[in-house]
Order: structure tokens, then C-alpha cells, then sequence
């Protein structure tokens, strides 16, 4: 898929989820949230993957899309100031709905311009192939780009490369830990080495005045591959160390729990054990004085009888 082929489908994708949001009742703040959500996290990648490698290709080889672009960014960093914003709101907030219609309006301003303006001048000027190269690079860019926006990061290279590949993990991590961490890595070197590659060659398929522009840009993108490989490699060592301290917590206090939880078993058990042998103490003695009382009464009963009898027989007499 080429490139802006690929960011018409965002495009599209972002429009069916604003229309379900502007349908949602006053009252379905579930289904708000649940769509603003969506929205968050389809127009974070979507940034990511503009702004790592769309923008910079076109600005360095496309004629005339500067001041287009510029706009561009300054209309993302709107977008994730409010994403932000409603990122950490309640939907039943009498300021949500209303947050999102202006994030809304905004977002579809910005498609207009990219659509009508901006795409026929990038097609007209990259052929088939550099634009093929660069809807793959951007797709491969897109599984470990951040998925909440981050407004005070930077928005273009190296620094974004970066700070995409960290900020990616971290916002990741609520997914599972480990393999989040581990798989961005690996993802991280090679779509930024393959977006380095692929920015030298279209700049080196450029004009002789481009070739400053390519060689710089390759500079640029080699010290991005290096930083973000870094930064993810101490990115997965923390979270991986992080959760194995975890886990050693988690089963040192299993243990502990199991250990107290054995004592007051054997405890429980040992003081049963004490009271059922007194209690059978007790009712043992208790059914001795009980068989000796009846004895007695037995013995006393048959006396009184006999004589009883004897009286009885010398009266006769």
C-alpha cells in the first residue's frame, strides 16, 4: 500500500469513529468513552507515523509543501493538546462532548487541507515506487507508535524517532509488560534503520542540490537508529527488572503468607487438639461420678427394699 493511500484509510477509519461519537445520546457516556478511546489512539499512530517519516520525506523532496507542512505539525500539536486533555476527563464532564466536537472540527480541517492540497502535489512528485517504500516504512512505523498523545515530545526527526519508541513501550506497558517492551525493541531498530534506508534513497534518487539534504538526512537518521535502539534497550532492562522485583515480591509475600498461614494452622490444630483432650478428660470423670452416683443410689435403693421386706413379713408374723 502506498503511502497516501494509507493515510486516506486512517483518514476514513478516524471519520466512521467521529460520526458514531456525534451519534452517541446526551446520556451514552459509556459509548463516548469507548469511541473517544478509539479516537485517541487511532489519531496518536497517525501523528506518529506523519510525523516520523511522511513530513520529513516530502518536506526534503517535494516542491512547494513547506509552509504546508509546518501548518501540519502545529495542527497535530493542537490535536494532542486536547487529546490530553480529554485523556484524562470523565465523560459525563459537561466540558467533553463539547472538547471533542472543537477536536472533531479540527481534524477534519486539517484531512481537507491534506487531501485537496497537500496529497496531489506529494503524488504528483514521488513516483509509484517511493511512495510504495514509504507506505510500507510508515505501516511498520505504525505497530510501535505511541498510542496516547504526547504533546511536549518532538514532532520531527531525530528527536521524534526517539521519543516515539520509548513513548510507544510506555504506553504500551498496561498490555503486558515484558513482551511489550522486548517485541517494540526489536520493532524499533529495524523500522528505524528500514525508514533511514529508505529516506537516503529517495533523497539520493533527488536533484544534485538534494544530495546535502540526503546525506544529512541519512546522518540524522543513523543517530536516531542509534538513540532510539538505546533508549528502547534501557526501556525493556527497567520494565523487565521491574517485574521480576515484582514477581520476587509477589512470591517472597506468598511465601511469607503461606508460612504464617501454615503456623496458625498448626497452632489452630495444636489448641483443638489440647481442648478435645480436655473436654474428653472432662467427660471422662464426668462418667465416672455419674456411674459411681448411680451405684450408690442402686445399693441404697436394694437396702431400703430388703428392709422394707423384713418389716413387712414381721408384721404378718
Amino acid at each position: 500500500m502506498d503511502a497516501i493511500t494509507l493515510l486516506r484509510d486512517d483518514h476514513k477509519t478516524v471519520e466512521k469513529l467521529f460520526k458514531r461519537f456525534e451519534k452517541a445520546g446526551a446520556g451514552a457516556y459509556k459509548e463516548k468513552a469507548t469511541v473517544a478511546d478509539r479516537i485517541r489512539e487511532e489519531l496518536s499512530r497517525h501523528a506518529a507515523i506523519e510525523e516520523q517519516l511522511f513530513y520529513p520525506v516530502i518536506r526534503a523532496t517535494v516542491h512547494d509543501v513547506e509552509d504546508l507542512t509546518l501548518e501540519s505539525l502545529e495542527e497535530h500539536h493542537i490535536v494532542k493538546w486536547v487529546l490530553s486533555e480529554l485523556d484524562d476527563m470523565d465523560p459525563k464532564d459537561e466540558r467533553f462532548t463539547a472538547k471533542m466536537t472543537v477536536l472533531i472540527e479540527n481534524v477534519r480541517h486539517h484531512v481537507e487541507e491534506e487531501e485537496d492540497d497537500l496529497f496531489p502535489k506529494v503524488r504528483e512528485a514521488l513516483g509509484r515506487k517511493d511512495l510504495g517504500e514509504l507506505g510500507d516504512a510508515m505501516e511498520a512505523a505504525r505497530r510501535i507508535a505511541p498510542t496516547h498523545p504526547h504533546p511536549r515530545a518532538p514532532d520531527t526527526p531525530p528527536g521524534n524517532i526517539a521519543a516515539g519508541a520509548v513513548a510507544g513501550v510506555t504506553d504500551r506497558v498496561g498490555d503486558g509488560v515484558k513482551d511489550a517492551a522486548q517485541g517494540a525493541v526489536a520493532t524499533a531498530q529495524g523500522a528505524v534503520s528500514g525508514a533511514q534506508d529508505l529516506v537516503g534513497r529517495i533523497l539520493g534518487r533527488s536533484n544534485g542540490s538534494s544530495n546535502g539534504a540526503a546525506r544529512s538526512a541519512s546522518g540524522s537518521a543513523k543517530r536516531a537508529t542509534k538513540s532510539a535502539a538505546s533508549t528502547t534497550r534501557k526501556a525493556a532492562g527497567t520494565t523487565k527488572k521491574a517485574t521480576t522485583s515484582a514477581a520476587k515480591r509477589a512470591g517472597n509475600t506468598t511465601k511469607s503468607t503461606a508460612k504464617r498461614a501454615g503456623n496458625t494452622t498448626k497452632s489452630t490444630a495444636k489448641r483443638a487438639s489440647s481442648t478435645t483432650k480436655s473436654a474428653a478428660k472432662r467427660a471422662g470423670n464426668t462418667g465416672k461420678l455419674v456411674a459411681g452416683t448411680t451405684r450408690t443410689t442402686a445399693r441404697k435403693t436394694a437396702s431400703t427394699a430388703k428392709t422394707t421386706a423384713k418389716r413387712s413379713a414381721a408384721a404378718r408374723r
